[in-house]
């Protein structure tokens, strides 16, 4: 390295970026007329509100399980439902099983249609649509698997090794029996790998999908937000955090395992 590509002759670069940063948050700031002297404005309200939420209401815990039990339950069946319709999806969105561009594309189009909706606006659309309910949290997350999963299903399918196909295809073989018998068995390992991280996803999502009425935990976190309980609050968060943590360990065990 020469010593003009030290950062002492470059040091001029550096102090551009940081004007160019420092203006762009000035700007930001201006635009949304954000203040940051209303935070220490407010020191009485946020230490009042610490107060409470730093000090768990421990003895709420047994009334959260059944609503615990209830959320992981919608992130397992939705997480199933979305796969089984995700992968026989996927197939349909690759040439290496169609052999049909104008198939694939419409495929991938829609798929990308499905994956534009964030969850919560989704599990909002379900609830109109269905109504309030696990039901309808269990429908929110199965769409959301299946359009997380099927993209990562069909690019799979895209880097498997082809030999397998082509030698299907030269003996006689239909579209139906090459992907059963040729692609399936190199992608089943990431199926079920991509099905664990799915679930993984989806009991972080499930939590909040109650504050549009989607069922689950959330809209007991909701309402203690609404009402002011910090103390339920704070533990409804502990709980989620224990949960989320245990179920993205076991996840990747699994994903390790079958990797």
């Amino acid at each position: 390295m020469k010593l003009k590509d030290t950062i002492h002759f470059n040091w001029y670069k550096h102090l551009f970026i940081a004007l160019v940063i420092g203006l762009c948050v000035a700007a930001s700031a201006a635009v949304t007329e954000a203040d940051i002297l209303d935070v220490f404005g407010n020191l009485e309200q946020m230490s009042g509100f610490l107060s409470r939420f730093l000090r768990p209401d421990f003895t709420y815990i047994p009334r959260l399980i059944g609503p615990m039990i209830s959320t992981l339950q919608m992130s397992v069946v939705g997480t199933a439902l979305g796969v089984l319709f995700a992968v026989p999806v996927a197939f349909l969105g690759t040439t290496v099983v169609t052999g049909n561009r104008v198939v694939t594309s419409a495929i991938r189009f829609f798929l990308d249609i499905v994956r534009t909706i964030p969850n919560l606006l989704l599990a909002a659309l379900m609830v109109a649509i269905v109504g309030i309910g696990e039901f309808t949290g269990v429908m929110t997350i199965a769409v959301f698997t299946f359009g997380l999963v099927s993209q990562l299903v069909y690019e799979a399918i895209e880097a498997i090794d082809e030999g397998p196909v082509e030698a299907a295809v030269s003996v006689g073989a239909n579209k139906v029996q090459v992907a059963f018998w040729s692609v399936a068995p190199q992608i089943m390992s990431q199926v079920a790998g991509y099905t664990f991280y799915a679930l993984e996803v989806n009991v972080r999502a499930s939590a909040v999908l109650g504050y549009v009425g989607a069922g689950g935990i959330g809209i007991i976190l909701n309402s203690s937000l609404a009402l002011l309980q910090y103390d339920r609050v704070s533990i409804i968060i502990l709980l989620i955090l224990v949960v989320v943590a245990a179920v993205d360990g076991l996840s990747e065990a699994i994903r390790r395992r079958l990797a």
